[in-house]
């Protein structure tokens, strides 16, 4: 499996916008300035009372399709 590291910074009205459905997916920068784009519902893995703020750990299948998140550090 692939991976790739992004650092997200998204508020808590951000991420309900998320849950609400108004989004399916969410582009995030990598540390090594790609842009990756991840399924929506990913959040509720990783979600916290201040919203979803730090680096996390994303792996992808062989054919690209995301597996998990997983957080390497939270600020």
């Amino acid at each position: 499996m692939h991976t790739i590291d992004v650092i997200l910074h998204l508020s808590v009205t951000e991420c309900l916008a998320y849950y609400e459905g108004h989004y399916d997916n969410v582009r995030a920068r990598s540390v090594d300035g790609r842009w990756v784009i991840f399924p929506a519902q990913a959040l509720h893995r990783i979600v916290g009372q201040e919203g979803v703020h730090g680096v996390f750990r994303i792996t992808f299948t062989e054919q690209g399709r995301f597996h998990t998140i997983v957080p390497l550090n939270r600020c």
